[in-house]
């Protein structure tokens, strides 16, 4: 089993200066897995795939990822180009994940996707994105994308796409359409137990998941936690008393709760601190803490 640890921005982030460049070069050189991007139009964080490209142009081993970029509203041929070439040029690094967009109407108007509408426009698309990464001219006749005899090169050797959620229909979606699951604010149980529904689902369609495609997104805080996630916390998990069992509160919970997942078969890490560090200095310092207390938890 291959247990791995990457790191991820929140969509509160405001690295999107020369700032990024510095956590960017720490992360590779303290030799951890992968560092993903989150979306938020209306935020200070910086665009997922300029990110990517700027960090995988100045790196060779580190991969990046998207958690999440929204696909409901975007072209999906031109993207799926942008994302062929970069995973390309990066040497296979690129690690996509994608969702239907946040419940924000700042967002959604950016998007110009009506909420109803996210879930057949999310599917329609990733379907046509996969046509387009086999190289090869293909048509397609949906609801709402037409194609006849489009081609989309560079091919990609492999595009694995990543899928978050734990509602019932999100594990549906993954079982059905993705290669990989990273769910967020989730316990070793509900990975265990989504694990075993997104197993049936993908037999159903005649299908399977790596079995270290299997991952977790794991916030941490050792300060106080912000008010407005507490709140989103407690209504989305009414049933946990104390949200620390959710976001780790030290080095020390976040090494138990790792280890409390690798039990149960997850071996893909995204950890993302809710109160980063400054200035790129405070980021190294930071770093170099989480690669002693993380890093001996890989394994393979």
């Amino acid at each position: 089993m291959k247990v791995r640890i990457g790191y991820g921005l929140g969509t509160r982030t405001r690295l999107h200066d020369e700032t990024y460049g510095a956590v960017v070069d720490s992360l590779e050189s303290l030799g951890f897995d992968s560092l993903w991007l989150s979306e938020k139009i209306s935020g200070e964080a910086p665009d997922p795939l300029v990110a990517m490209a700027y960090g995988a142009g100045r790196t060779t081993k580190l991969k990046f990822g998207m958690s999440v970029m929204v696909l409901p509203g975007r072209n999906p041929v031109v993207l799926a180009k942008e994302l062929a070439t970069l995973g390309t040029m990066s040497g296979g690094r690129l690690l996509p994940a994608f969702g239907l967009g946040a419940v924000d109407p700042i967002e959604q108007q950016a998007f110009g996707v009506e909420r109803t509408e996210r879930a057949a426009i999310f599917n329609e698309t990733l379907e046509v994105m996969r046509k387009c990464w086999t190289g090869k001219p293909f048509s397609h006749d949906g609801p709402r994308f037409h194609y006849d005899g489009v081609v989309v090169q560079p091919a990609p050797k492999r595009m694995d796409v990543w899928l978050g959620g734990i509602a019932p229909s999100e594990l549906r979606r993954v079982g059905r359409l993705a290669d990989g699951w990273l769910p967020s604010f989730v316990l070793p149980a509900d990975a265990e137990s989504g694990r075993v529904e997104i197993e049936r689902i993908c037999a159903e369609h005649d299908r399977s998941i790596d079995d270290d495609h299997y991952g977790v997104l794991i916030p941490y805080s050792f300060g106080p936690i912000p008010d407005v996630l507490q709140r989103v916390l407690a209504k989305r998990r009414p049933d946990l008393a104390d949200v620390t069992d959710l976001v780790p509160d030290s080095w020390a919970a976040l090494q138990d709760m790792i280890r409390r997942f690798v039990d149960v078969g997850t071996t893909k890490f995204v950890v993302l601190p809710l109160d980063e560090p400054g200035d790129a200095d405070s980021w190294i310092a930071h770093l170099g803490e989480a690669a002693g207390a993380l890093k001996p938890l890989e394994v393979g």
